[in-house]
């Protein structure tokens, strides 16, 4: 999402190392998590751009300590730092997305500063899923825990070191609010900060981050701070830059801190901390059962045949892909950024439809099924507050990406048999995607965060209506739109059947063949067009005629006789000989498995297994990409069990290669758990030689829902070379 075009390598076959016995029985797999793989790289923001944060799975906040500040393109926390600067209650999805609403504190020891920081080293630090903890250089330790709304920290501080906390409500520029209330050990406030708020139509005026902040520990002094001035015995301040303090007896070893947070209000922050964690000294319990959240979910698959680096790789891909989308309501209400109003329902954020379209969502439809009827109901929510469903909600639309990547989520959870929300409405709101251009659609550009537009949709749509393509001259990024708009009419053509629309399903089919109009005949790629026809340069987002040539996800065999077989076998040859593959970015995502549909998957087996090799590792930087709220972790995790969604907005997987010799699945709803069985799997034996379900063999390199949903064993032969297994 938004990075820089980086050309990865296309590496030897060496993803699957020597095996070792690797299912831990006796240990839930949260254990082996490793919070820090994606927390640095070569490159200041184009890198995993993780932090080492702990909350269950699809918390409102996330707990992480707090080494810089953060904004759009920086996160609150590096591996490179050296030194603590706080512990921040974030609800930042991504590093390219802005925070909202956040709120951070400090610890300290003897007089009072705002801004402090503390030294640090790696060795004194740990991080899981359910705690973080770090020993700083003053003596000071730190440990944080969370349940989805409320943060629980825990300081130790050295014998009589006057110990004190700093919380800090708002940056400089920002107006916020604080109130102490010392008798109750209590900071209060909020924070209406935004920094996406330039950025789509929603200003949301009255959008506050609100907090309580409660103390085990008897406060003996308190103030109010702006900058780095100090207000003391200030019980109320509103202004910007602000914050409050809080001193403890002089003799205090150890303070728990509980922070509750909400979009709501400030009661409603004391119900969050009333429901989650009321009692004052949570912080053991809370871990405990932040770890058993975790563990529900982890616990569910088993994998043997992979070493350490494997799985602490593996599960750590589990935690970043079921931290997306997040929960924005608060026990049946949520504030709504798009109407500035608090509703009744469900809601959830950080849609990051463009990068999760792609394989985040199959991923949650078989490892999360019992949130996704609610998630959809979310969109839709979204669309009747905001006129359309989101592109990229953070809380409120930003207009970041291209295309309008619900019509295939939606789709694709209609395909895979979900019933729980409203599919007229559903279909009601992909149709206006796919039909109504956006306010001033002839007049803007709708350039990359541009500023002051109304919600993008498909941006260039009248002139795709008309022509059968985005013109160039009128519409920024307009040959990577033209090929996304294909693709979603043809999810759209699918929700159209499922509602019983059969003339509008012919009509979107028939327009999903509109890629075919970038198709340049005489270089062999797709290329952009001027609103007169005329070839042009340019238009694509992030990425090139390399990539988005093979962006025709819904039709591959269309593809492959408009451009000829051998042609076809040829480029793709090409893009993966000459470092075109660029899986960084997720337009790259889908291409190694194309050979699938060409009669080649045994070239599919040797590239899956390279890309992974090349991209993911158990260290700091193990992530080449952007994770994108779970979509390079959901690639990596769908690849290692053989499979991944080609064809989104359906319920088929193309075949691969698995990882490992055996990965045992207890995937929630289904009858019976679902052993991906490969013996013999080894880096010297990468390609498919046989498949079978339930023993019944399979002859086509592609699976569906059901398969997989269904259980029973799924059987891979493997070989050192390759096979004529798939190639019909």
């Amino acid at each position: 999402m938004r990075a820089r075009l980086l050309l990865a390598p296309v590496l030897a076959l060496s993803l699957v190392s020597p095996p070792v016995a690797a299912a831990h029985p006796h240990r839930s797999n949260v254990d082996l998590v490793n919070p820090l793989i994606g927390t640095t790289g070569t490159d200041p923001s184009e890198y995993g751009g993780m932090i080492p944060s702990t909350a269950p799975p699809f918390a409102m906040t996330r707990w992480s300590p707090q080494t810089r500040v953060n904004y759009v393109s920086r996160l609150p926390y590096h591996h490179d730092d050296t030194a603590i600067t706080g512990f921040i209650g974030t609800h930042q999805p991504a590093i390219w997305m802005g925070d909202y609403g956040y709120v951070s504190g400090m610890p300290g020891t003897g007089d009072v500063q705002v801004g402090r920081s503390m030294p640090f080293t790696h060795a004194d630090e740990h991080a899981s899923p359910s705690r973080y903890s770090v020993k700083m250089s003053t003596g000071v330790g730190a440990e944080l825990t969370g349940t989805s709304r409320v943060g629980v920290l825990r300081f130790t501080f050295p014998a009589d070191a006057a110990p004190n906390f700093v919380l800090t409500a708002t940056r400089a520029g920002i107006t916020g609010g604080v109130h102490v209330d010392p008798a109750r050990r209590e900071i209060s406030g909020y924070n209406p900060d935004r920094q996406d708020s330039k950025l789509g139509p929603f200003k949301a005026p009255n959008f506050k981050g609100y907090f309580v902040a409660t103390f085990d520990t008897p406060v003996t002094s308190f103030g109010t701070s702006t900058g780095s001035a100090l207000h003391e015995g200030e019980r109320d301040r509103t202004d910007a830059g602000l914050g409050a303090y809080v001193r403890f007896p002089s003799d205090t070893r150890t303070v728990q801190v509980r922070i509750a947070t909400s979009f709501l209000s400030v009661d409603q922050a004391r119900e969050n901390l009333r429901r989650e964690a009321p009692e004052q000294r949570a912080f053991d319990r809370v871990a405990a059962q932040t770890k058993a959240a975790w563990s529900e979910k982890l616990d569910r698959v088993d994998v043997e045949g992979a070493t350490p680096d494997q799985l602490a790789t593996f599960y750590t891909s589990m935690f970043h892909a079921l931290q997306y989308p997040s929960e924005m309501s608060e026990y049946g209400r949520y504030y709504s950024a798009y109407d500035d109003r608090v509703h009744s329902g469900v809601s959830y954020t950080s849609y990051s439809l463009w990068d999760t379209f792609r394989a985040e969502n199959a991923f949650l439809t078989l490892f999360a099924p019992e949130r996704i009827d609610d998630m959809v109901t979310s969109m839709l929510h979204d669309y009747r507050e905001g006129g359309w469903l989101p592109m990229w909600k953070n809380p409120a639309e930003t207009n970041i990406m291209v295309g309008t990547n619900a019509d295939s989520v939606i789709a694709e959870d209609i395909a895979k048999g979900f019933t729980g929300f409203d599919r007229r409405l559903a279909y009601e709101a992909v149709y206006k995607d796919a039909m109504t251009p956006p306010d001033r659609d002839t007049e803007l550009r709708f350039a990359d965060r541009e500023e002051g537009t109304p919600v993008e949709a498909r941006a260039g749509l009248t002139t795709y209506k008309q022509n059968g393509w985005v013109a160039a001259d009128r519409t920024a990024e307009a040959a990577s739109r033209t090929l996304d708009y294909a693709y979603e009419d043809w999810a759209v053509a699918q929700v159209a059947d499922a509602v019983g629309k059969p003339a509008d399903a012919e009509f979107f089919l028939n327009r999903s063949k509109n890629y075919r109009n970038l198709y340049n005949p005489a270089t062999g790629f797709m290329q952009a067009r001027n609103f007169d026809g005329a070839w042009t340069s340019g238009g694509w987002t992030e990425g090139n005629e390399w990539v988005y040539t093979f962006d025709v996800m819904h039709d591959v065999p269309g593809l492959i006789s408009l451009m000829g077989r051998d042609a076809f076998v040829a480029l793709l040859d090409r893009h993966f000989g000459e470092g075109h593959n660029n899986h960084t970015n997720e337009p790259s995502h889908h291409i190694g498995y194309l050979y699938d549909y060409a009669g080649q998957p045994w070239k599919t087996q040797a590239q899956v297994r390279s890309i992974a090799a090349a991209n993911y590792a158990n260290k700091p930087d193990g992530l080449t990409g952007n994770d994108d709220c779970g979509q390079m972790s959901s690639w990596y995790l769908l690849s290692s069990i053989g499979i991944y969604p080609v064809t989104p907005a359906s319920d088929s997987y193309a075949v691969g290669s698995p990882f490992f010799s055996k990965v045992t699945l207890r995937l929630p709803g289904a009858r019976r758990p679902l052993v991906v069985s490969s013996p013999g799997n080894s880096a010297s034996t990468p390609y498919v030689s046989s498949l079978s379900l339930n023993g019944k063999p399979v002859s086509r390199p592609v699976l569906t829902q059901r398969d997989l949903t269904g259980g029973g064993v799924l059987r891979f032969g493997m070989s050192a070379t390759p096979s004529t297994w798939g190639v019909s």
